[in-house]
């Protein structure tokens, strides 16, 4: 580009040449646009799949927990019939022993 005095001086050839650049970079712009919008969506959908996965999990905790709670609960219980059932065992072999 020519420069005189406190005007600028442009070709028609550079002219063209930078409409040419505009044009171009108008399009990777637009391109831009278009994937950046593309990776929003895909993350809206993802950041809804993750919600979805955390909820199902906080269920499954709160199941497994309760599941838990139950078989400690049946393990005392049994472990306690376990002990009855051994103590009168005992009780009855060593009264059959005392008695001939």
């Amino acid at each position: 580009m020519g420069k005189g005095g406190n005007s600028v001086t442009v070709t028609a050839t550079e002219v063209d040449e930078l409409r040419r650049k505009n044009g171009e970079m108008e399009k990777v712009v637009e391109e831009m646009k278009k994937e950046m919008l593309q990776l929003w969506r895909r993350t809206q959908v993802a950041e809804e799949a993750e919600e979805r996965l955390c909820s199902q999990l906080a269920e499954l905790e709160a199941e497994s927990l309760d599941e838990a709670r139950d078989y400690h609960s049946r393990i005392i219980f049994l472990v306690n019939e376990l002990s009855r059932v051994s103590s009168s065992s005992s009780s009855s072999s060593s009264s059959d022993l005392a008695s001939p």
